[in-house]
């Protein structure tokens, strides 16, 4: 290790103990581990199904995986993905790759409304599933897909990006530290102003069309569930949208450009959560956490350095002449975990989304080859896309408050 991985180093059995702060809160599993074998033997045969989101990651650098084959249903992503992976199998279906018997799991990086049906697929024939975000778009395919893992005892993760940025792994680490005290509120966003260019590709509607934002809530709900592992148990969701002609027609039946959630958490934590498509707003994922003795604010754009709010035991003047407790501010200095060894070797470099896809490509295949729960397994996975369904159901009712089923 040289000196500057030195610096910033956290071996895996350091983040087995950060990243464990949210292990009380289910007992289903030893989750939180990121305390593999790098020296395995083992190899992972994996199947990598989507020429775009699919073409961002590093299995083919991994020590312990071998790339067998790629599908995608267009000849040209094929392609892309025998390129990038360094792969000579291809097929043209997910039905097709799921015969092959070499390929032991899967990586579905499908559009969002196929992710419950391929994964039921895939574990339907005995496929491993890393699947991306969210995990499902009805609390009908939640279900579904929590009965079928568990029915199957295959292994299957969502390959969620906030979970494992650079910010939120330090954050984890602040967290089970103590550093934030009690935490008494958090608050997440994630903005995409002009996501109707997707909506139509050749003239034709894509699966963008009038997605719900809400609908997508993984990446803010990640930080704060990966962080302290709570449950969100219950949300009003308001909705705004401009009767656009842009929305007419698409297939979900939703109004709204963008959607805020007001959830409450099993410890009575508020958590404020925005999905924007549309506005004068910068494109970002970023998350807040507020505590009594420290607070920490992500940037507001990307790329961009974090603040850090500490409590002082001085006394000060406002900008009003009154005297209020004074606090110390301070830009966080972020380590480069990607850097350390958390990966193996050839994974330590800067990665998509944050310095999250290696992490991603690393904790999936260390988990089956270690035989352990990934950090965002199925009880994990719900419980950042169950509520974004119920707080589109509530922006739909205008706000009405409703409950959240827990999957645990």
């Amino acid at each position: 290790m040289n000196n500057k991985e030195t610096k910033h180093s956290l071996n895996r059995r350091q983040f087995l103990n950060i990243a464990g702060t949210s292990a009380a809160a289910l007992s289903v599993s030893s989750r939180f581990a990121f305390a593999g074998n790098f020296s395995a033997d083992r190899k992972v045969r994996i199947g990598i199904v989507g020429g775009r989101f699919g073409l961002g990651f590093y299995f083919h650098e991994h020590p312990n995986c071998i790339v067998e084959a790629v599908s995608d249903l267009r000849a040209d992503r094929r392609n892309a993905l025998m390129k990038t992976y360094k792969c000579s199998k291809s097929y043209e279906s997910l039905d097709k790759l799921l015969q092959d018997p070499k390929v032991e799991a899967v990586f579905l990086a499908t559009p969002a409304p196929d992710h419950a049906n391929h994964v039921l697929a895939s574990l339907k024939a005995g496929k491993h599933v890393l699947c991306a975000v969210p995990a499902a778009m009805t609390l009908d395919e939640c279900a579904k897909l929590k009965e079928a893992v568990k029915k199957s005892g295959l292994t299957y993760m969502m390959a969620e990006t906030s979970t494992f940025m650079q910010t939120t792994i330090s954050v984890r680490k602040l967290y089970q530290e103590g550093a934030f005290g009690a935490l008494f509120s958090a608050a997440a966003e994630y903005n995409h102003p002009g996501l109707e260019v997707l909506y139509f590709e050749d003239g034709k509607p894509t699966w963008r069309h009038g997605l719900p934002p809400m609908l997508y809530p993984t990446h803010c709900t990640a930080f704060l569930i990966s962080v302290t592992g709570e449950r969100l148990t219950s949300v009003s969701g308001v909705g705004w949208g401009d009767d656009s002609p842009v929305l007419k027609g698409n297939p979900y039946k939703n109004p709204f450009w963008n959607e805020t959630a007001f959830f409450q958490t099993n410890k009575n934590t508020p958590f404020r959560v925005e999905v924007n498509w549309r506005g004068a707003l910068r494109n970002v994922e970023r998350g807040e956490w507020r505590g009594e003795k420290m607070s920490f604010f992500m940037p507001q754009s990307e790329p961009g350095e974090s603040t850090v709010v500490r409590m002082d035991s001085k006394e000060g003047l406002d900008h009003g002449g009154f005297r209020v407790a004074k606090n110390v501010v301070e830009t966080y200095k972020q380590p480069l975990w990607w850097e350390t060894d958390m990966l193996p070797a050839p994974l330590r470099h800067n990665s998509g989304h944050g310095g999250s896809h290696t992490f991603i490509t690393h904790e999936f295949i260390d988990a089956l080859v270690n035989n352990r729960q990934p950090l965002v397994n199925i009880h994990e996975a719900l419980a950042y896309t169950a509520p974004g369904i119920v707080a589109h159901q509530s922006a739909l009712k205008d706000g009405e408050y409703l409950k959240i089923p827990s999957f645990d």
